[in-house]
């Protein structure tokens, strides 16, 4: 929780706010279905699945094709992106792997049996930890400079009216000071320290293989001057409101997260994606086919565009292994 407790008035730091009105019984994300509101590259296309695929396939080589290869999908909504993935797998390794979906939604109806439902990751992992747009949604406090110069913590109120509170409390101070340094009043920032150390814990399941976080991000060069706390209800950005009617989250500072870091236009350039029109030649001897990769190439796009869904960054932190990305 917070730095923050809560007071009388129901003021409460954002971070304490958010995870009251995500994850808390009747929050936001125990009734909703989270592709109701926001649509993720999963969503957009089965090229990222099939993209995943790849890329635990090759985790799978550079780990000598252990006994039981296991895939962790953290964050895995409703179990979209390990359905798309056990669609592409050949049957040498599907036959031996283990599919983890942890989410603290319940199991949908219907959801593929060899797919298992968990609260949290498994330990001993060999394998592939991919976590899409979960980050973002680790909650985290917000501050902003008071006239004096100094950081203050936002305190929000359940109808998402804010006013100043105390100090950052020493760790999260360390933590700007570091990652994201404030001088002038009115500039703010997310303090990113709750999501390095939830990040750091979701690598810990892992033996040996490669953890993968997905999001929206910046780096210390790149910070919003005013952060990037927002809301998103039904498919549209809103104002963030902690009373559990939209969901609530924030651009990562991935940089401080540890591992390396690529974009995701790169990352799935190198997974095999890309956006080339097939030859107009082939409109005319395979029409059906060119259709099939007129629509690959349109889904390819915009999964690598840079101004969208390609400017998000992936964190990739291997254990035990070389880099197979």
């Amino acid at each position: 929780m917070g730095a923050v407790l809560s007071d009388t008035g129901g003021w409460r730091g954002w971070r304490e706010a958010t995870e009251r009105a995500l994850y808390q019984p009747g929050g936001f994300y125990l009734r909703e279905r989270p592709a109701d509101h926001f649509r993720t590259s999963v969503h957009a296309s089965p090229l990222f699945a099939g993209a995943v695929a790849e890329l635990l396939g090759r985790v799978d080589r550079s780990l000598g094709s252990p006994a039981t290869l296991t895939m962790v999908d953290l964050g895995a909504g409703r179990g979209e992106l390990l359905t798309g993935v056990l669609a592409r797998l050949a049957p040498e390794p599907l036959a031996r792997l283990r599919a983890c979906a942890v989410e603290v939604g319940p199991r949908p109806e219907g959801l593929d049996p060899r797919i298992e439902w968990l609260t949290e990751p498994p330990a001993g992992v060999h394998g592939l930890l991919f976590a899409n747009e979960w980050l973002d949604n680790v909650p985290v406090d917000v501050v902003e400079v008071a006239a004096d110069g100094e950081p203050r913590l936002v305190l929000v109120a359940p109808d998402g009216r804010e006013r100043p509170g105390p100090r950052p409390a020493r760790p999260d101070a360390d933590w700007l000071d570091r990652w994201w340094p404030l001088s002038e009043p009115g500039r703010r920032a997310e303090i990113g320290r709750p999501r390095d150390e939830a990040w750091e814990r979701a690598v810990g399941c892992l033996d040996r293989g490669l953890a993968v976080a997905v999001d929206y991000g910046h780096r210390r060069s790149t910070r919003p001057p005013f952060g990037s706390l927002t809301g998103f209800r039904a498919g549209r950005e809103v104002p963030p409101v902690p009373d559990g009617s939209c969901d609530i989250t924030a651009h990562v500072a991935l940089d401080s997260c540890g591992g390396t870091l690529l974009s995701q236009r790169e990352a799935l350039h190198r997974l095999g994606v890309g956006g080339a029109r097939p030859p107009l030649s082939l409109a005319r001897s395979e029409p059906a086919a060119y259709l099939r990769a007129l629509n690959s190439a349109s889904e390819a796009a915009e999964l690598t565009e840079p101004a969208g869904l390609g400017g998000f960054g992936w964190l990739l932190h291997p254990v035990g292994l070389p880099c197979p990305l």
